[in-house]
């Protein structure tokens, strides 16, 4: 699959077949997102690798209020969950990148999954305090965002339409919305 190929076909994955992800291929995924780039190649990416259904149950339970709406990752084989570290924050013109460098790599990371046949869906519905408190991560960290990885399933389940309906999966802006020549 070409570079083009790849970007047009990522989408969010909600359903997962129960499937363990290889070894090898986790570790292409968390490799991927090790080689981003970042201002200043600061790296302030770290990320909590979930396998196993009772990690991921556990996981799903201190996701607070919020995270009831993305229950669907308790089907997945492997949950990652990614954090900055913000005392490696690069801080210029007003602007925090610990949030963007995170983003690229976390992202790099999910197209290197799709390249393998793995889906990935970003998500931001959980409760910081919450997670933070259950992963007893530093208070320098920060949680970004997590994602569900795993081989896709063909049948999608009414709850994941319905979420994925929510969420506007499905749709995307033209162009000529979002781009200005000047």
């Amino acid at each position: 699959m070409d570079t083009k190929e790849l970007i047009f076909a990522r989408h969010s994955v909600r359903n997962f077949l129960p499937d363990p992800i290889p070894e090898a291929v986790l570790s292409d995924i968390l490799e991927a997102g090790r080689l981003a780039p970042s201002a200043q190649n600061r790296q302030p990416w770290r990320y909590l690798v979930f396998s196993g259904e009772d990690s991921i149950q556990k996981l799903v339970q201190n996701c607070g209020l919020i995270g009831l709406s993305i229950f669907f990752i308790r089907k997945a084989p492997c949950v990652i969950i990614a954090c900055a570290e913000t005392k490696s924050n690069l801080k210029m013109n007003g602007q925090d990148y610990y949030l963007v460098d995170t983003a690229i790599s976390f992202h790099q990371m999910m197209l290197m999954a799709r390249s393998h046949g793995i889906g990935s869906c970003w998500l931001a519905a959980f409760s910081e305090k919450k997670l933070r408190s259950y992963l007893k991560i530093p208070d320098s960290w920060r949680v970004v965002a997590l994602s569900p990885f795993g081989y896709p399933a063909e049948k999608k389940t009414t709850y994941t339409k319905l979420v994925s309906s929510f969420a506007g999966s499905e749709t995307r802006k033209p162009l000529s919305e979002i781009v200005q020549y000047r």
